[in-house]
């Protein structure tokens, strides 16, 4: 019985490493590869915008949100909340590239899409100290 109790902690140590990286290596990516290029008003991402009709305060937006979340992600009391949000804009990512580039790059938004929402859905005990931490803050 000691050696599955301990077998099962050494699991859901390994689980937690593991997830803590995914969440770090998601970071990187909506920080330096997604929200970076809008930010700086890179010609890639502002042309693909001008494709959509967009103006630049939609890329710049789109960007902020972008960098947020992937902040988000290493803020433990907020990480299921950045999970959640990311998760929404890469749906939104997704119907944008369906519709505005002929599916081009539509896997992208959804292989992103599920470590997020596993994210979501395994941090989301945080979410009860976040409440917590905002009526503290409305009082």
């Amino acid at each position: 019985m000691a050696e599955t109790t301990a077998s099962t902690a050494t699991t859901g140590r390994t689980a937690r490493i593991a997830l803590r990286g995914v969440q770090v290596l998601l970071a990187l990516f909506f920080a330096v590869a997604s929200a970076s290029p809008k930010l700086v008003g890179h010609s890639s991402a502002a042309d693909s915008f001008a494709t959509m009709g967009w103006d630049d305060a939609g890329m710049y937006a789109i960007g902020v949100l972008e960098l947020a979340g992937a902040v988000a992600l290493l803020v433990p009391v907020l990480q299921s909340v950045a999970a959640a949000g990311l998760s929404a804009l890469m749906v939104g990512a997704f119907v944008v590239q369906m519709t505005y580039f002929d599916g081009e790059n539509a896997v992208t938004p959804l292989i992103l899409l599920v470590p997020l929402l596993v994210i979501a859905r395994a941090r989301r005990g945080h979410n009860a100290e976040l409440l917590r931490l905002l009526r503290v803050r409305r009082a």
